[in-house]
């Protein structure tokens, strides 16, 4: 049977001080009047069963998801104690569907993207569904066809197409030969150019037993932790902390690309408009904008500015701005935040220089 598993985890501090501690960034209401969550939740809404949807979220943001969600059974929100990156966050919930449903094949989206158009996303979801139920073996992923040399995603780089016939329709889809790191601008140049590279959306699609298989051979020990986990529960606070705290890419996509498990992997094509939205630059298209180049939510008035982002989030102040340009400024009842756009990467490491000199509550 067909699952979806949604990754919400994360603090996004890169969208500090709308994000902070206690509200992750996939729970503001951010677009449209809706969170990302809830949009990575209608995205996939009907292909699946509701009861065969789950969330692995932080234990604290528990409460928040099940309210933003209220269609989702609140056994299938599955809460971190603690973050122990994306590998546990994708492993504990394959032990999970596999002892509900052994045929179960899950698909791993996340709670962070702006997908569009939808329709597309669906069907490319559609195929590798089909995909991975025809050949137990593979791990599927998703590569998004680059419109830039852009370095803040990782890559993979193509393999050779799938043979027609392979057990299911999937246009375009290929075996995968490597995935590389975030690249220099160079490096990135490099890839577009050569046409062999798709981004890699940290998407997933596979046999719930096959995952738990690989981590037989590549990651035992946190293979036998997510089995207590299903068998004891209640000991959740105790052995979760205790899995080993590494990315799914570079413990299993990685090592099976380069045939170090007895899977493979194979990717298919999203040629969508796909936006991460991990930093104030990539939020900033989203909003609404004034009609001068600005973008801007709250009350907030420019004179000779352009090309700003403006978040004000006190409903009895107003913003004003005068011969501003490319900046991001954003205010809240706690924090005030003003950067070049074009440094948004570096909000990650302010907050941290904020915690240490003004106190954690703050950040």
């Amino acid at each position: 049977m067909r699952h979806v598993l949604i990754i919400a985890g994360g603090s996004g501090t890169r969208l500090w001080p709308l994000s902070r501690q206690g509200e992750p960034k996939q729970l503001l209401e951010l677009i449209d009047g809706l969170s990302l969550l809830r949009m990575s939740y209608e995205r996939i809404q009907g292909l699946v069963p509701d009861e065969n949807i789950l969330v692995c979220t932080g234990a604290d943001y528990a409460d928040a998801v099940a309210g933003q969600l209220p269609e989702i059974p609140a056994d299938n929100i599955l809460g971190e104690p603690v973050g122990r990156d994306s590998l546990a966050a994708v492993a504990w919930p394959a032990a999970v569907l596999a002892a509900r449903d052994p045929e179960a094949t899950v698909a791993t989206v996340t709670a962070d993207h702006i997908i569009r158009p939808v329709a597309d996303f669906r069907a490319s979801l559609e195929a590798a569904f089909g995909l991975a139920e025809a050949d137990p073996s593979a791990l599927v992923t998703f590569g998004v066809v680059p419109t830039e040399a852009n370095t803040g995603y990782g890559y993979l780089r193509r393999g050779r197409a799938l043979a027609e016939g392979s057990g299911a329709e999937a246009p375009g889809a290929c075996e995968v030969r490597e995935f590389t790191e975030k690249p220099d601008a160079e490096t990135a140049r490099g890839y577009l150019s050569s046409g062999e590279y798709w981004w890699n959306s940290g998407m997933f699609v596979w046999r719930a037993q096959t995952l738990l298989d690989v981590l037989e051979v590549l990651r035992p020990q946190l293979r036998e932790g997510v089995a207590q986990l299903v068998s004891e529960p209640q000991r959740l606070a105790t052995i979760y902390p205790q899995l080993e705290k590494i990315s799914v890419d570079f413990s299993v996509m990685e090592p099976v690309s380069r045939g170090e498990a007895p899977a493979h992997v194979v990717a298919v094509p999203l040629d969508i408009q796909w936006y991460d939205v991990g930093s104030f630059q990539s939020l900033a298209p989203h909003l609404p904008g004034d009609g001068e180049g600005n973008w801007h939510t709250g009350m907030t008035v420019c004179l000779d500015a352009n090309g700003n982002l403006l978040m004000n989030q006190r409903p009895h102040a107003v913003m004003a701005v005068a011969g501003l340009h490319r900046m991001a400024v954003v205010a809240t009842d706690r924090a005030t935040l003003v950067v070049p756009l074009s440094d948004s990467q570096k909000v990650k490491a302010l907050v941290a220089k904020v915690a240490a000199e003004q106190g954690g509550e703050f950040a």
